[in-house]
């Protein structure tokens, strides 16, 4: 749903990189190529933002009780 604050793994911020991630993403760029530039090195913070699945949207059309 929302990317982490940290990693859960070692726990280095990472929030903050998303945005850019994203757009740069739909720009249609290297995924690789951006973890690499923005300084995501480890693999347990790579792998935060490769499996995020950004579903916010599609959970604010359900109805709230």
């Amino acid at each position: 749903m929302i990317i982490p604050i940290r990693c859960f793994s070692c726990g280095k911020p990472i929030a903050h990189l998303w945005e850019q991630f994203k757009e740069r993403t739909e720009k249609g760029e290297d995924s690789k190529k951006i973890l690499d530039e923005i300084g995501l090195e480890r693999y347990c913070c790579r792998s935060m933002f490769l499996g995020q699945v950004d579903t916010l949207e599609l959970v604010n059309k359900f109805k709230k009780f």
